[in-house]
């Protein structure tokens, strides 16, 4: 296993204008005693996503942000994919919600184009791509995670983002809006993405 810096008392920039997304991730690198910035915080502009993969989105968010600041930068291309819409919004999703990021109509459109197909299944799943850009010539890595479940409507919770209060992961009877953000980060795509980010470093980057 290749060797990796420490990076206890070390900040981050998290490559990404989404406060909730930033949030979660921060969370995450907490007990690491890593601190988390966001592309906000350090006046980055948001690349466009020409990519066609949650992978090479991720890489380009990542490797944009590490061009711009010289620091080591975590991106983060997550979405959703419905099975009855051939795995849409998926890459789109952040972009089904509109310039005003109004992620309660892209849930209903979710809805509508669900009801759209007779009998469409509710199955969904959640995916995480998370990217790591080193400043030290290594070369960008990619740790990717999912969480399978199904869609339920009306939306469900405030306490999650995106299109958290619509989904119910599997095993469990509330949808991830309505879960508290500890036991969210124990099942979630993005942690799953996380987990396999530090088993790569030996649990300590």
């Amino acid at each position: 296993m290749a060797s990796a810096p420490i990076l206890s008392g070390t900040t981050l920039v998290v490559a990404s204008h989404n406060a909730g997304k930033v949030r979660e991730i921060g969370d995450l690198l907490a007990p690491l005693g890593v601190r988390a910035i966001s592309a906000k915080e350090k006046g980055l502009a948001e690349p466009e996503e020409t990519g066609t993969t949650f992978d090479a989105n991720a890489r380009l968010k990542a490797e944009a942000a590490r061009d711009a600041t010289d620091m080591m930068t975590l991106a983060d291309d997550s979405g959703l994919e419905v099975e009855a819409l051939g795995g849409a919004p998926g890459i789109y999703s952040a972009r089904w919600a509109g310039e005003s990021h109004d992620f309660g109509e892209a849930m209903a459109r979710v809805e509508r184009e669900l009801g759209a197909i007779p009998g469409a299944s509710r199955r969904a799943r959640f995916v995480c791509a998370l990217a790591v850009a080193y400043h030290d010539g290594r070369p960008t890595e990619v740790f990717e995670g999912t969480v399978d479940g199904a869609l339920t409507f009306p939306a469900r919770g405030t306490k999650g983002f995106g299109y958290d209060p619509i989904f119910v992961p599997d095993g469990h009877p509330i949808t991830f809006g309505e879960m508290e953000p500890e036991a969210k980060h124990a099942i979630s795509h993005r942690a799953r993405a996380f987990a396999r980010l530090l088993a790569r470093f030996g649990e300590r980057w």
